[in-house]
């Protein structure tokens, strides 16, 4: 494998707030604060960390391409998670969903979404409580991702894909098919990717554009990385190296 997953990106007006609200939703830990920047650390062997960067943007009023699945015990776990974000400065959204739908979709303290996920799911049953990064997307671009990061494919049905490392750890990233929804002018997620071995940054963007990347979108601002669009055209970086950020 050549690139690794090293981030989910999260632009944040609070990067704090944020971090820590999302470092309970989780059950992770809150890392190192560097130029504002606040990274989680993973405490159930994911193999990549979600950091939240400063904006001044707050988040546009359409929903997000990307929500976060978090799986939950127990009927009971999944209650007491929904109580526990209202306390943490998150609220109960109405998305269009059935009364009779068993998930439970809320939004962070910033207006995200995300869903907390019925305790029988079978398909997220394998994973710990962060289940899945789950995205709005064509199967093309499931099929992009999974030679991107070299993650093998672990569901190609009815339009919808999704992939997982290779080695079974941490959550899936799934994409849903059908009509995507609008695009803000940049999402407030995109995912950090980071050459491994002996490959660099140059080689990788090459890789990424035979694959199907274009280049554009809004960038971070720092000469350090590109900033790619995927082909249903969300943003992703890829560094020069990976950051690593430890636990206060």
């Amino acid at each position: 494998m050549s690139l690794e997953l090293a981030a989910l990106a999260w632009d944040a007006n609070d990067p704090r707030r944020l971090a820590e609200f999302w470092a309970a939703a989780l059950r992770w830990e809150v890392g190192e604060e560097h130029a504002g920047e606040v990274a989680l650390v993973p405490t159930d062997g994911t193999r990549f960390g979600v950091l939240f960067v400063p904006v001044g943007e707050p988040k546009a009023e359409v929903l997000n391409r990307v929500h976060l699945d978090l799986t939950t015990k127990s009927v009971e776990d999944q209650q007491q998670s929904a109580e526990q974000f209202v306390a943490l400065g998150g609220r109960h959204i109405d998305i269009g969903q059935s009364p009779d739908e068993s998930h439970i979709v809320m939004a962070d303290p910033e207006g995200n979404e995300l869903c907390l996920i019925e305790p029988w799911n079978s398909f997220l049953s394998t994973t710990g409580r962060f289940g899945s990064i789950t995205s709005d997307g064509s199967p093309a671009t499931g099929r992009f991702w999974s030679a991107a990061l070299d993650w093998p494919l672990v569901w190609d049905q009815d339009d919808e894909t999704a992939i997982r490392a290779p080695d079974g750890t941490g959550p899936m990233i799934t994409w849903g098919g059908g009509e995507l929804r609008p695009k803000p002018a940049k999402n407030r997620q995109h995912l950090h990717l980071a050459p491994t071995g002996d490959s660099d940054q140059a080689a990788e963007v090459e890789r990424l554009l035979a694959l199907g990347a274009t280049r554009g979108g809004i960038g971070e601002g720092r000469a350090d990385r590109v900033v790619l669009l995927d082909p249903d055209d969300n943003e992703f970086c890829v560094l020069r190296t990976r950051e690593r950020r430890t636990a206060r």
